[in-house]
Order: structure tokens, then sequence, then C-alpha cells
């Protein structure tokens, strides 16, 4: 008798946490895995992530960003520290250490990204980057403005992007 292969799982396939927890900006989907946090999302806003039947309700994997951003809205942190697992093309990821470097309460223009990244032509690329980003307020792409200083685009909306650079200025 032939024996058949089975094709066993991966044992390096890494499980999906998520936890969901309320802010002053409204409810945020944290996502991640033992790489690093992949996920922060606003789920009141217009685009709210769909939590998938595969990931893994668990606090216990986010008790470090939790804290760090009770600090953030509390006006005691004003950079993090936690290991992100972004996933995105070459220039996204590009794009979002730029934004990393953006000092708390300030902003900069689409434009000044697109310099900092070697690509002064690119505002417009740099805007589709900076509205790819995974992981909202840590990678601080609510800093980015219009070149005319206007509040322009946000994932979770302009109340929540005027929300957290008022906090930010009046803690700065």
């Amino acid at each position: 008798m032939k024996k058949i292969a089975v094709a066993k799982k991966s044992s390096k396939e890494v499980q999906v946490s998520y936890w969901v927890c309320s802010s002053p900006v409204g409810r945020l989907l944290l996502v991640g895995n033992a790489k690093g946090l992949q996920g922060l999302q606003f789920q009141d806003g217009a685009h709210p992530l769909t939590i998938q039947p595969a990931w893994k309700k668990s606090r216990e994997p986010f008790l470090a960003v939790l804290e760090q951003l009770q600090e953030y809205f509390d006006g005691s942190r004003t950079r993090f520290q936690i290991p992100l697992n972004l996933q995105g093309t070459p220039f996204q990821r590009q794009v979002w250490q730029a934004l990393q470097r953006i000092p708390y309460g300030r902003t900069v223009s689409y434009g000044d990204i697109a310099k900092k990244v070697g690509s002064p032509l690119a505002s417009r690329a740099v805007g589709a980057a900076n509205g790819q980003n995974p992981v909202s307020i840590l990678v601080p792409c609510h800093r980015v403005i219009g070149a005319n200083g206007k509040l322009v685009g946000y994932g979770g909306g302009l109340p929540i992007k005027q929300a957290l650079l008022e906090l930010e200025q009046s803690n700065y």
C-alpha cells in the first residue's frame, strides 16, 4: 500500500491577536503578533477594520501599547517605544519611518515628507502612503497637513486628527 503524504501546518505560522480599547478619540482596534504591532485602527470612524475569525482576542499582548497610549492621552508620553510589524511597499515603509521623525506637537506638509524621503515631487504619493498607515497615532500621520496649513485627509476623520493635534499642542 502506498503512503500518501499529508501536508502539515507550518509551525512558523504566527498567531494574530487583537484587542479593542476605548480612548478619548473613540474605540481603537489593536492588531499584532509576536513580531510586533501591525495595526491600530479607529473603529468608530468611516472605515472600521473587520476582525478576522482566525484572530485571537487577547489583551495581554497589548499591555505595553495600552499603557503607552494611556500616557499619550494623559499628556505624559511624546514618543512610543513599541515594536512594530508594518507591512507595506518599500516606499510606504520609507514614508512611515519619516512620519515617526516628526516631533511631537509639530506639523509638516506632505511636500516636506516627500523631500525627506528623497522624492520632492511625490507629495501625492506621500499622501497615499500616509493614508495607508496601518498604525495610526504611533506612526503620527495626523501630524501631516496641507501645504496651505489646513487639515486634509485622515483615515479616522478630521475631527480625530484635530483632537490629536490639539492634545499634542496643549502638552507641547
